[in-house]
C-alpha cells in the first residue's frame, strides 16, 4: 500500500484495444503522520485507486508514498492542479513533511503487467485469494479475483484483518452488508461462508463494476449498488466497512443505522493516530462495545456491538 502493500490493486484486462485508456499515476512522498491526510486528498480524484507504499525499514521523513490513478482526459490537468493546491494547504496543519506530487502516464497494458507481477495467491484466515489467471489452490475457501482498478486484492493489511474476522464470525444464514466493497472481496468471502443475503455498496462506479464481475466469477449472488450505507434499506446482522478513518467517522451514524439489534460491526482502515477519534464517532452512533481489536502495520481493525 519497497513492495506495494497499499489498498489499491492494479490491472485492467477486460477492455478492448479500441477502448484502451491512458491513466495518470499521481505519487506523493509523505511522512507517516501525513499519509492519512494525503490519502484523503488523492481519493477525491482517483478512481478508487489510492495506494500507500510502506518502507521496508522506516527511516523518517517522506518515506511513504501515496498514489492515486485517474483517466488522462480533458479534466485531468484541473484535477492535478486541485491536488497540488490541497497538498499546499496541508502545511498549515503542522503534519510531517509532504513532497511534491509526481505525475506519470500509464497505459492499460502497463497496469495489467504490473498488477500480475504483484498479485499472487495468498492464504488469509480461512480463505485462499488468487488471481483469475492462476491455477486453483487447495487448503482454504477460494476467492478468485480480477479487481481491475478497484480496492481489495487481499494484499493490504486492512483487507487481511477483515478476512481474518470473517473467518471466525458465525455467518451461516446471517445477513451481511459490505460498505466500500472495492473489488467485492469481503462480500464474496462472507457469501462463501454461508452468509445470506449479502449486499455490497461502493461510491465508485468502477469498483461496483469490478465487484459485480467478481461475484459472478465466484458464483455468488451479491447485489452491488453505487452508494454508501445511507443508501441501503433495512438492517443487517453483520456490517463490514474497510475504509479510511475520515470516511468511517463521517458515516459512523449510517453504519450504526444499518446494524440489526445484537449485530456486529467490523471496521478497518483506521490508522493508529486516528483510532481515538474514530472510536468516539462510533460510540456516538451507539457502537461503543469492543469485541475484538487487532493491529497490523499501524492499522487498527475493530469488531463492535451496540
Amino acid at each position: 500500500m519497497p513492495r506495494m502493500r497499499g489498498a489499491c490493486s492494479i490491472g485492467s484486462g477486460t477492455r478492448s484495444a479500441a477502448s484502451k485508456t491512458r491513466w495518470l499515476e499521481l505519487g506523493v512522498p509523505a511522512h507517516a503522520e501525513a499519509v492519512e491526510a494525503v490519502s484523503e486528498i488523492l481519493s477525491r480524484v482517483g478512481y478508487r485507486g489510492v495506494a500507500v507504499e510502506l518502507p521496508l525499514e522506516p527511516r523518517g521523513g517522506t518515506d511513504h508514498t501515496v498514489k492515486a490513478y485517474l483517466p488522462d482526459d480533458a479534466d485531468a490537468f484541473a484535477r492535478v492542479s486541485d491536488v497540488r493546491d490541497a497538498l499546499g494547504h496541508l502545511q498549515a496543519f503542522g503534519l510531517g513533511p509532504v513532497g511534491e506530487v509526481a505525475v506519470r502516464r500509464i497505459e492499460d497494458e502497463d497496469w495489467l503487467e504490473a498488477w500480475k507481477a504483484q498479485f499472487v495467491p495468498l492464504r488469509v484466515g480461512a480463505f485462499v485469494v488468487r488471481p483469475s489467471w492462476s491455477e486453483p489452490r487447495e487448503g482454504g475457501i477460494e476467492i478468485v479475483l480480477d479487481p481491475g482498478m478497484a480496492f481489495g486484492t487481499g494484499l493490504h493489511p486492512t483487507t487481511q484483518q477483515c478476512l481474518e474476522a470473517l473467518s471466525t464470525i458465525a455467518l451461516d444464514g446471517r445477513s451481511v452488508l459490505d460498505v466500500g466493497t472495492g473489488s467485492g472481496i469481503l462480500a464474496i468471502a462472507a457469501a462463501k461462508r454461508g452468509a445470506s443475503p449479502v449486499v455490497a455498496v461502493d461510491t465508485d462506479r468502477v469498483a461496483c463494476e469490478a465487484a459485480r464481475e467478481n461475484a459472478v466469477r465466484n458464483a455468488v449472488a451479491i447485489p452491488v449498488g453505487e452508494g454508501s450505507a445511507a443508501d441501503v434499506p433495512g438492517r443487517f446482522d453483520v456490517v463490514v466497512a474497510n475504509i479510511v478513518s475520515p470516511v468511517l467517522q463521517r458515516v459512523a451514524a449510517d453504519l450504526g443505522a444499518r446494524l440489526a439489534p445484537g449485530g456486529m460491526l467490523v471496521v478497518a482502515g483506521i490508522s493508529l493516530p486516528s483510532e481515538r477519534d474514530t472510536r468516539e464517532a462510533l460510540a456516538r452512533a451507539g457502537l461503543g462495545t469492543t469485541i475484538d481489536r487487532t493491529v497490523r502495520d499501524d492499522w487498527v481493525a475493530l469488531a463492535l456491538r451496540r
